[in-house]
Order: structure tokens, then C-alpha cells, then sequence
């Protein structure tokens, strides 16, 4: 049982990598595909940087998965709880500050990002 909770490990860990690079590569082609493109200068990078966001996002909760799954199964023991609930955290605060740079806002916060809200 210990071999196949290994393997969903490391198929968290791979599926984040592979997510990380099919990401990072996606929006690196579709950024020289605007940019190519006159009159889109403006927005790219904006766009590149939000795409690419998402994707480490996506990555950083595959991560968090695969930690849950090997520390909970494979190797239970109070020191590797401790170390996992510091990557949790240090994995959260990340998320959140991504989440924030991306929207504009607090990920607990709704409505509309503070960048498109009307001048009162």
C-alpha cells in the first residue's frame, strides 16, 4: 500500500512540473503570437503575467496535494507533520500574494478587482 501512495506522489509532483513548463511554455507562444501583432503591444505582458500566474497557482495546489497525500500516508510522524504544515503555510501565503497581484484584490474579497472599479 506504501508503494502505490508513492506513486500518487509522485504523480502530484510530476503533473505540477509538467504543469509549470506546459504553462510557462503555452503563454510564452502565445505572447510572441500577440506581440506579433501591432496593434496588441500594450496588453501582452499583462496577459502573459496573469496566464502564467494561474498556472502556478494550479502548481502550487499540486504541490500542496502531493505533500498531504506523502505525509499522511507514507511517513506519518509529529516532525514531518511540522514540516508540513510549514509548506503548507509558506504555500498559502504564496498563493495568496499571487492571487493578489493577479485580481487586484484578496482572494476572500468579491466583486470587482479594485483596478476596474468606476471613479466614484
Amino acid at each position: 500500500m506504501k508503494e502505490f501512495f508513492e506513486m500518487v506522489v509522485l504523480f502530484f509532483e510530476t503533473l505540477a512540473v509538467g504543469v509549470l513548463i506546459g504553462g510557462f511554455f503555452y503563454f510564452c507562444l502565445r505572447m510572441l503570437k500577440q506581440w506579433m501583432r501591432p496593434a496588441e503591444h500594450s496588453s501582452v505582458y499583462l496577459e502573459f503575467r496573469k496566464g502564467f500566474g494561474r498556472t502556478l497557482l494550479l502548481a502550487l495546489d499540486l504541490l500542496v496535494a502531493a505533500d498531504l497525500v506523502l505525509t499522511m500516508t507514507v511517513d506519518l510522524s509529529f516532525r514531518n507533520l511540522g514540516i508540513l504544515g510549514s509548506l503548507v503555510m509558506i504555500r498559502t501565503f504564496l498563493h495568496v500574494i499571487i492571487e493578489m497581484e493577479l485580481t487586484g484584490r484578496w482572494p476572500w474579497q468579491h466583486g470587482v478587482p479594485a483596478a476596474e472599479k468606476p471613479d466614484a
